[in-house]
């Protein structure tokens, strides 16, 4: 073991998050193939410096796990309707492993037809959106996600939660040696765990994040999480919450995020829903012409990097490199309270 205590936390290597990961999931009672999937996110999200979606992620399943709103050994069944169309059933597992039992067939209808979908439905969802667009990027395509969650955010002008933090991720492939070029947001201003996570530490956030109870603006975490969250960018990210809700719901035969809550009945689980990829194969349209067109998008990321811009997914890469070498730290507190939950599942 390479864990250590200190000011700034716990320090483990990448395999030792995962080992922790898989092993607090199956003694909660998740098969060993969710298990394995479902840790490898949680890993992930750590190893990318994006600790909203890393270890922390583990009580999330776990409790999820604990209120019967997961299916702790579903198992996925993919149908394929049509050509470029690819359906799995995740059966009320996980989401990862419908999306593993889904990816092939969307890569190969993608590169047969240029543009192919796959619907996750009936899946819980608790995860980021870009390892998956990141891992279809990494095959050479262009990659869109779109999935709702639980009704915890007011439209813009509301005081009520209609929408989910309803994330939208894109992934672009780039040649080597460079990584693709991938962007993953929520459409509320945060991501509902970036809060959780200051109600954790006791830590006020930012007054636009959300709204309490009563409609009032609010920089106490336990609040907006009783109350409601905010969109980013009013109307804007309004509109295109609501087009996530369309997309990823109604259009793939699943649930809004007010029918997702709606079934939760006051659980506090993650969300049980849909999700929706498009994948398209530059090749598709480009035939021949593909590289010469693909370097035309390498001299506009050129372009933005030269005058000082970040790209999107760039502290995420230089996180990585990081964590393969020197791993990663966790909060304490936050390291407790799993060593406590494993031993509460063990015991």
């Amino acid at each position: 073991m390479s864990e250590g205590v200190g000011q700034q936390g716990v320090a483990l290597t990448l395999d030792e998050v995962g080992t922790l990961a898989r092993r607090v999931l199956r003694a909660a009672g998740l098969a060993g193939d969710h298990a394995d999937a479902v840790a490898e996110t949680m890993v992930a999200g750590e190893r990318d410096g994006c600790a909203s979606h890393g270890i922390y992620r583990l009580l999330v399943a776990a409790n999820t796990i604990a209120k019967g709103k997961v299916v702790r050994d579903a198992v996925p069944v993919l149908t394929e309707p049509a050509q470029a169309l690819a359906k799995v059933d995740g059966g009320g597992g996980f989401a990862q492993l419908a999306f593993e039992t889904g990816k092939p067939a969307l890569i190969a209808k993608a590169q047969t037809c240029g543009i192919a979908a796959l619907a996750l439905n009936n899946v819980v969802h608790f995860a980021a959106l870009w390892p998956e667009v990141e891992a279809l990027a990494e095959e050479g395509l262009v990659a869109l996600a779109f999935t709702p969650s639980h009704a915890w955010v007011a439209p813009a002008g509301g005081t009520r939660p209609v929408f989910g933090t309803n994330p939208i991720a894109f992934g672009w492939p780039r040649p080597a040696p460079n990584r693709p070029f991938v962007f993953d947001f929520a459409t509320s201003m945060v991501a509902r765990g970036e809060i959780e996570l200051h109600r954790r530490a006791g830590r006020p956030v930012p007054d636009d994040w959300g709204i309490d109870a009563e409609g009032r603006p609010t920089t106490d975490p336990a609040a907006i999480l009783e109350g409601a969250m905010r969109t980013f960018g009013g109307h804007k990210g309004s509109a295109l919450a609501a087009m996530v809700e369309l997309v990823a719901g109604p259009l793939i035969g699943d649930r809004t995020s007010a029918e997702s809550i709606a079934v939760d009945g006051g659980a506090g689980a993650s969300p049980l829903g849909g999700e929706l990829i498009v994948a398209i194969d530059p090749a598709g349209f480009l035939g021949d012409m593909v590289a010469e067109h693909l370097a035309g998008a390498e001299a506009m990321f050129a372009a933005i990097e030269a005058q000082g811009a970040r790209l999107p997914s760039s502290r995420r890469y230089a996180a990585r490199v990081r964590s393969l070498v020197a791993g990663v730290r966790i909060p304490e507190t936050l390291y407790a309270d799993i060593l406590a939950l494993e031993a509460s599942l063990t015991a």
